[in-house]
């Protein structure tokens, strides 16, 4: 059960990307609304350090999601099923729970948050898609 190590970081971090272009697909979808919030709880708008943080969160997120891939594929499951558990895992861990505290907390409204979080399946979904075809199996000697 070797693991490329090398084709999954390259994977992962073109994953990261996918995830971070489909993430800002949803930027002129939801308009000002991320400022309303913020500015509602007396805090500055986001800033361009702001968003190279998130820029790196999809990437380290890319690259955990591939590594999530890879050890779904590992047990002998399809390609597709493995595409399948890895987003819908990775999106209920690090999207839906993120964000239903959120809510829970009182710091976002329910109608941005069911967008984001929704949104937030696609770009896995697609984030995976096309990392799982960039990855390449360790070769048997």
């Amino acid at each position: 059960m070797k693991i490329n190590v090398k084709s999954l970081f390259m994977s992962g971090v073109i994953t990261g990307i996918v995830i971070l272009i489909v993430g800002g697909g949803l930027v002129p979808m939801i308009g000002n609304q991320m400022d309303e919030v913020l500015k509602n709880r007396m805090l500055p708008p986001l800033s361009g350090g702001d968003m190279a943080f998130f820029a790196f969160c999809s990437l380290a997120m890319g690259i955990g999601l591939m590594g999530l891939y890879v050890l779904i594929k590992k047990t002998g499951t399809s390609k597709r099923r493995a595409i399948i558990l890895s987003a819908l895992l990775f999106w209920f861990f690090n999207y839906f729970l993120a964000n239903a505290a959120l809510v829970a907390y009182g710091f976002m409204p329910w109608g941005l948050t069911i967008i984001g979080t929704a949104w937030g399946l696609l770009e896995l979904f697609i984030g995976v898609i096309i990392g799982s075809m960039i990855y390449k199996e360790v070769k048997p000697k």
